[in-house]
């Protein structure tokens, strides 16, 4: 399509600097403000010696940077001047934020033109993703995006916090059960008494906000078995707590371990369950494995679980997860 006014002008246009003809010389280095330029071809120049241009490939050829006229020039002759053109068809180097995606042909981006930091350069997601976050797939060479929810993790409990005891914790309190998880369960790790021959119990609470309180009255059962040197039975009614484990010792080596779960704390039709698994240590030449079964014998939401030995302070780990149903 013709232009109406004036055409743009496409090219990387040089003046060569002035060159000093030598006696008895043909070739000479071509230089733009004293560094060595190298022309497309010596078809991209304009050159004129003692006022007339030159015939490019005759009069005058060119290699890298060096200029070889057709025979060696004398004292008295004069290169006027040396023009390079550039390519023609060079549109030179597009001004910052002036190149727009129209403007990038299709599949033209390639893996070897990304920075190797294309990802590990941007902003690091702290926590799992949302089930409507998004991540690119190739789907047989087709690029399509993909849900989190739909690649996440199979898995039936989800990690939602840790609470860590030591010898100044009396208990291990977990105040928020999240109402986006059905169940929960609690995993020990190494709980360790400052006393000797004590039990892990637990509580729970119920309220929110600051009517949130743990309750300490007679409305928790339990039955358990347990197995150290021979099985024993063990129960109770209007306790004042469940129990978890059957007795830890307080030697250096001595330690419980297991799992607690809780069914559906959130409901408030029926009373809560709970089931505890678990392995002792109640001397260095003893150790048991205990389950138990627990309830709290109330209706009301329980937001919230308190655990502890039943003297002194409690060290270790427990680790709280939740399980989603739809």
């Amino acid at each position: 399509m013709a232009y109406i006014g004036r055409e743009p002008t496409i090219g990387n246009f040089q003046v060569c600097d002035a060159i000093s003809v030598v006696n008895g010389q043909a070739a000479y280095t071509m230089q733009v403000s004293s560094v060595n330029v190298v022309p497309e071809t010596a078809n991209h120049m304009i050159v004129s010696l003692n006022g007339v241009i030159q015939a490019p490939g005759s009069s005058y050829t060119v290699s890298g940077s060096t200029i070889t006229f057709a025979s060696n020039l004398v004292t008295g002759d004069v290169i006027d001047f040396i023009h390079i053109l550039g390519s023609v068809l060079d549109l030179g180097v597009p001004s910052d934020d002036t190149v727009t995606a129209a403007k990038i042909s299709s599949n033209a981006v390639t893996g070897a033109k990304l920075n190797t930091d294309v990802i590990s350069a941007q902003t690091a997601l702290a926590t799992a993703p949302d089930d409507t976050d998004e991540f690119l797939v190739s789907d047989a060479g087709v690029l399509k995006r993909i849900d989190y929810s739909l690649i996440k993790g199979g898995g039936q409990w989800e990690f939602i916090s840790e609470l860590t005891g030591s010898s100044s914790t009396s208990t291990l309190d977990f105040t928020t059960l999240s109402t986006d998880y059905k169940d929960f369960c609690f995993s020990m790790q190494n709980l360790h008494p400052e006393s000797d021959n004590v039990r892990v119990y637990m509580r729970v609470f119920t309220g929110t906000g600051g009517s949130q309180a743990i309750d300490s009255g007679g409305n928790y059962g339990y039955a358990g078995i347990v197995r150290f040197d021979s099985t024993t039975t063990g129960n109770g009614e209007s306790q004042n707590q469940i129990y978890i484990t059957d007795l830890v010792g307080n030697a250096d080596t001595e330690n419980a371990a297991g799992e607690v779960f809780l069914y559906n704390p959130h409901e408030t039709t029926f009373h809560k369950l709970i089931k505890s698994h678990s392995v002792t240590m109640r001397n260095d030449s003893v150790v048991g494995i205990g389950n138990y079964a627990g309830k709290y014998n109330s209706t009301v939401a329980v937001t919230g679980v308190r655990f502890y030995f039943s003297a002194g302070e409690i060290s270790g780990k427990i680790a709280m997860y939740g399980r989603k149903r739809s």
